[in-house]
């Protein structure tokens, strides 16, 4: 089996059993982002206790990629200081824009998705998830800094 082919075999096992698909009730982040020249959505609920994500679920519908994506993301950032979450949000951003070259160390099971970089159209896919982090953590030291 190639490296290629094992790739798609972690995308594809993401996206057919998806980890961590639910959400949290009484989730300081809250958001729901979508990709409307394709129809990807994530809903990320985040739990965050003492600078800590607590826990991390999703709910969305879209393709493969962007569900896969989700599924990786919210695996990864459980037990995540909100720094290091940025920072892996970040790494991922330049993995698959092709300016960070990947460390299998820092982005695990991620590197599945830098072969999406072969195909513009699909990149959006992969980090609607991420991107739907990103604004979900600046929202939140919004509202911790105005004491919410």
């Amino acid at each position: 089996m190639s490296l290629d082919d094992l790739y798609r075999e972690v995308i594809l096992e993401h996206y057919r059993h998806p980890r961590n698909k639910g959400e949290i009730a009484d989730a300081e982040i809250d958001l729901l982002q979508n990709n409307p020249l394709c129809g990807d959505e994530v809903h990320l609920f985040v739990k965050v206790m003492d600078g800590r994500i607590a826990d991390a679920e999703f709910l969305g519908q879209g393709c493969s990629i962007s569900q896969a994506s989700a599924s990786m993301m919210t695996e990864m950032l459980e037990g995540k200081s909100l720094e290091e979450a940025k920072a892996l949000a970040t790494a991922f951003g330049e993995m698959m824009q092709g300016t960070l070259s990947p460390d299998a160390s820092a982005l695990g099971e991620l590197l599945a998705l830098q072969g999406v970089r072969m195909y513009p159209v699909r990149i959006k896919c992969a980090v609607l998830a991420w991107e739907t982090l990103q604004k979900g953590l600046q929202n939140y030291q919004v509202k911790v800094s105005k004491g919410g």
